[in-house]
């Protein structure tokens, strides 16, 4: 069964850190892009950062390099997000992201995670 579960979201002053967590069962591996989406209110949903396993690369959006990172830890397939000198702009539920790019394709998705930066 497939399951993706974040963590870690919350309110957080401007200039302030939070660390996301999701831990991923049932979908982690090699033929597995993995990564956040984020939503804020009234938006479409929008990609945060990504490990593409196509080309074994990171994908950042623009308004997230050099503030976010995106990491994985295939023992506990667990993936994070920590979120450095965030902005009240980065107010969205957060989400986990799991794309299976092997035939047929399939795409799979976490609960959501708040997240609520104020000025």
């Amino acid at each position: 069964q497939v399951q993706l579960v974040e963590s870690g979201g919350g309110l957080v002053q401007a200039g302030g850190s939070l660390r996301l967590s999701c831990i991923v069962s049932g979908i982690f591996g090699a033929i597995y892009d993995i990564g956040w989406y984020r939503q804020a209110p009234g938006k479409q949903r929008e990609l945060v950062a990504v490990f593409k396993v196509s080309d074994d690369n990171i994908n950042y959006a623009d308004y997230v390099k050099d503030r976010f990172t995106i990491s994985r830890d295939n023992t506990k397939k667990a993936l994070y997000l920590q979120m450095n000198s965030l902005k009240p702009e980065d107010t969205a539920v957060y989400y986990c992201w799991g794309n299976k790019i092997t035939w047929p394709p399939r795409e799979y998705w976490g609960q959501g995670t708040q997240v609520t930066v104020s000025s």
